[in-house]
């Protein structure tokens, strides 16, 4: 113990030797001096910032942290000066002296000052750049809105962060925000900076979400999402008015309809009669955006009695809208049997069989029909004559083969 005690010393020792120091820095003509540079510092709020001062030959001088722009003292050597809780120095026994800053808040930004009490005073400074992530003001930002088609909206994003954050919109589905306010007259672009963004004119493809997005280089950005609903009457398009299909088949009648707010879609009968799903109807809607469906009605096993005119009909708050199918009979064209096609099949090869044996007779050289016919009257006699053994022969022949 008497050992440790030696070595380490206590608060007297230590004063002591800095007594000592300070007394052969000054006979040795060693100043102190900054060792060096005191950094800036950049913090998001609500992190601990931290100055280092590194100083050589301090022998019996203080060192002091002083907030230059206010003038005021934080503190002297190893104690704090300034009421303060979030404040603190650590000196680590040698030459290096850091002033800790917990939780640093927007009001601790500014000039910090390390100084020594030299005739003249050493010091240097650094800058504390106390930085805050963006925040949606969110009321003083738009929120979901509706306008008619055809009219105008203001769309207004308010932020606040340090530095200043911008505002970039984008819509939510990738697609184009269109301007026709500019003196370029209509323009489309995927992204939009600024405050507001004006739409005038609006259309239905306009319709849906947009996103405020807020950056000021300090993460992380934040986003709203601000949804415009176009409102329009129904709108009705049927690709095909005429539709055919043979009886006892099933047949899908379509109809594409467009309305916002959402409509009540239905089918009926020409005379009015509403169709309900069952074992001879289903009803199906597809969505095919946020303000259209496909419209699709299947009727099964069809009947002469199904025949006739059916309408798709579209209604909403605003207005309703319709459209017209006729469904007739179309007959398959006529296929024969498979037994009808086998008979008609053997009787082709039975044709076959007669017309060859029917067939011209000849042994080499012209026929003797072709000779007559080419000398202009009957065949000589002594032709026939020399024809009709060849010709017997050749009969025989065949119809012992066809036996």
């Amino acid at each position: 113990m008497a050992g440790t005690q030696s070595r380490g010393g206590g608060p007297l020792a230590r004063l002591l030797v800095l007594a000592v120091l300070h007394v052969n820095f000054i006979a040795l003509g060693l100043e102190p001096d900054f060792l060096y540079p005191l950094e800036n510092v950049t913090i998001a709020q609500g992190r601990d910032a931290m100055f280092t001062c590194v100083v050589n030959n301090l022998g019996g001088y203080r060192v002091a942290w002083i907030k230059a722009d206010t003038k005021a003292i934080l503190a002297i050597h190893e104690h704090v000066i300034t009421n303060n809780a979030r404040l603190s120095v650590t000196h680590n026994d040698y030459n290096t002296w850091t002033l800790n800053i917990r939780g640093v808040k927007r009001e601790d930004r500014g000039q910090y000052m390390c100084q020594v009490n030299t005739d003249p005073m050493k010091m240097q400074t650094a800058f504390l750049e106390v930085v805050i992530p963006p925040d949606i003001i969110y009321e003083e930002t738009s929120g979901d809105m509706m306008v008619p088609e055809g009219g105008s909206a203001k769309l207004v994003c308010k932020a606040r962060g340090y530095p200043p954050p911008k505002i970039l919109w984008r819509r939510e589905d990738g697609g184009d925000i269109i301007s026709r306010s500019g003196p370029q007259g209509k323009t489309k672009v995927t992204s939009l900076e600024g405050d507001v963004v004006n739409l005038t004119k609006v259309t239905r493809s306009e319709m849906g979400a947009y996103l405020c997005i807020a950056a000021n280089g300090v993460p992380p950005s934040v986003s709203k999402r601000i949804m415009l609903h176009v409102h329009f009457h129904p709108l009705v398009q049927v690709p095909n008015q005429l539709v055919g299909a043979p009886t006892g088949t099933d047949v899908t009648l379509q109809c594409h309809v467009e309305a916002s707010p959402k409509a009540i879609n239905y089918w009926t009968r020409e005379n009015g009669e509403m169709i309900i799903s069952n074992d001879k109807y289903h009803m199906t809607e597809i969505p095919s955006s946020s303000y259209s469906v496909q419209m699709r009605l299947v009727i099964r096993n069809i009947q002469r009695s199904d025949l006739g005119g059916y309408k798709c009909i579209s209604k909403n708050s605003i207005g309703d809208a319709e459209g017209n199918i006729r469904l007739y009979e179309m007959e398959l064209p006529y296929r024969k049997s498979r037994n009808e096609e086998e008979n008609d099949t053997a009787s082709e090869e039975s044709n076959d069989v007669r017309s060859s044996l029917q067939g011209p007779l000849r042994e080499g050289g012209n026929r003797v029909e072709d000779a007559g016919f080419l000398g202009g009257g009957g065949p000589p006699a002594s032709t026939a004559r020399r024809a009709l053994p060849t010709a017997f022969y050749f009969i025989t022949t065949l119809m012992y083969t066809v036996c």
